[in-house]
């Protein structure tokens, strides 16, 4: 059997219950993907955007309805040894990518305030232009559930707001564009077992300081990222339902005991009715 066809047959086999299963469900509750679609599936390189990419491979396969998929590397300056790891990857799992260059990181080289931030804002852009210009209206990335918690968290703890990482969402600069995460409901230690189990090794961070050295990168870039990993891992010792308590709870908002909130330039306080009540 070659190897890309093990590779995907692990997704709906092996790891069916706690993937593929979860896969199609992320799709299925927020109405990810739609008759006649063209989507850009991103790939970074990573374990998440391969993994994606292999998923919408299989889906189209099986899918009661048609849509396209166009797989979409975009370099924003990596390593001669990072583009070469990517695009060995994407031959091994036979992921038909098209790679476009972005002098990203030599911008954001000169950024000392938030770089990290930029580049990510920056990247969202090249894809939406560059998806666009494909003909595509929705791009795919990789995040997964992981990341909308930990997203939630941090909002919560260094943003004084609640706000999570949304399924989906409306480019607000690109007309009739669409982004989507349809690995929403899949968990990163199922990622990282598929990956495992497949001998497979990827990117660890879509950042070109990975060239130099990558735990040191992590640590330094992702410090809040690694210390909410670190929080939830504590609170999971007290409760093995942390992590799923928190994903719904902003699912289930009681707006009866909600002190205020806002919904684009509106706000509201309890104390704006209170007395009418």
């Amino acid at each position: 059997m070659e190897k890309h066809v093990e590779v995907e047959r692990s997704i709906y086999k092996k790891y069916r219950k706690n993937i593929w299963k979860r896969f199609i469900a992320g799709i299925n509750e927020y109405e990810m993907i739609k008759p006649g679609d063209s989507i850009a599936v991103c790939i970074s390189g990573g374990k998440d955007s391969m993994l994606l990419a292999k998923c919408i491979q299989h889906l189209q396969k099986h899918s009661d309805f048609p849509f396209e998929a166009k797989y979409l590397v975009m370099d924003p300056g990596y390593s001669p040894e990072n583009r070469e790891k990517i695009l060995s990857n994407a031959r091994l799992l036979d992921i038909p990518v098209e790679i476009f260059d972005a002098g990203i990181f030599d911008y954001v080289d000169e950024i000392e305030k938030s770089p990290c931030y930029m580049c990510a804002r920056m990247r969202r852009g090249y894809l939406y232009k560059y998806a666009k210009s494909m003909g595509c209206n929705k791009i795919a990335l990789g995040h997964h559930f992981d990341d909308v918690i930990e997203t939630i968290l941090l909002s919560m703890i260094y943003g004084a707001e609640i706000k999570t990482m949304m399924p989906k969402l409306h480019s607000t600069n690109f007309e009739g564009m669409e982004l989507i995460r349809p690995l929403y409901m899949v968990r990163e230690a199922d990622i990282i077992a598929w990956a495992r189990y497949n001998g497979l090794t990827f990117l660890q961070c879509a950042c070109h300081f990975t060239s130099k050295d990558e735990e040191t990168s992590r640590e330094e870039n992702e410090s809040k990222r690694k210390e909410m990993k670190e929080l939830i891992s504590s609170f999971r010792k007290i409760n093995s339902n942390i992590e799923m308590n928190i994903f719904r709870s902003v699912h289930n908002v009681n707006l009866e005991t909600v002190i205020g909130y806002r919904k684009g330039d509106s706000k509201y306080n309890f104390l704006d009715d209170y007395d009418l009540r």
